[in-house]
C-alpha cells in the first residue's frame, strides 16, 4: 500500500470518527446540556487540545500497515490493531499502541503485540517501537520541523 493511500485511509478513518462524534448528543439523547458538561470536564482536564505527537501518530500507522484498524482516538493517543499477518510472515500478530506525550520521544511511546500465543517476544515489540521512533523521525526531517 502507498503511502497515499495509508494516509487516504487515514483520513477517511479520522473524518468518520470526528463526524460521529458530533452526532453523539443526538443520537444517545445527550443534548446540549450533556455537551456543555463534557466540554467543561474536558476544559478542566486540559483535553481541549490533542495530546498526540503527530508523527508518532502517523509513523505506526506506516509501520503497522499490514495490521487492519479497529480503533483510533488521537484524545487518547490509544490506536487498537486487528489480527494480521506480516508480508512474508507465517504468523499472526495484534497490536495497541499508546502514544502518551506529544513529545517525540521513545518514553512517549507504548506498544503491546500480541499473538495467538499470548505476549510477543520482547524482542519484537523492541523491534517495532524502534521502528515506530524511527519512521516518525523521517517524518520530521521530511517535514522540515527540525
Amino acid at each position: 500500500m502507498t503511502a497515499l493511500a495509508r494516509l487516504t485511509r487515514f483520513g477517511l478513518i479520522a473524518a468518520l470518527t470526528l463526524a460521529l462524534t458530533g452526532c453523539s448528543g443526538g443520537l444517545f439523547g445527550g443534548g446540549r446540556a450533556a455537551d456543555d458538561a463534557t466540554r467543561q470536564a474536558s476544559r478542566a482536564r486540559g483535553a481541549e487540545n490533542v495530546a498526540v505527537n503527530r508523527y508518532l501518530w502517523f509513523a505506526t500507522f506506516d509501520v503497522l500497515n499490514f495490521l487492519p484498524v479497529q480503533s483510533a482516538d488521537p484524545f487518547t493517543g490509544v490506536i487498537v490493531f486487528g489480527p494480521g499477518t506480516p508480508p512474508g510472515g507465517s504468523r499472526a500478530y495484534r497490536a495497541t499502541v499508546y502514544i502518551s506525550d506529544p513529545a517525540l520521544d521513545a518514553r512517549a511511546l507504548n506498544v503491546s503485540i500480541l499473538t495467538g500465543g499470548g505476549p510477543a517476544a520482547a524482542e519484537t515489540t523492541r523491534a517495532i517501537e524502534d521502528a515506530i521512533l524511527s519512521r516518525a523521525r523521517q517524518l520530521r526531517i521530511a517535514d522540515g520541523a527540525l
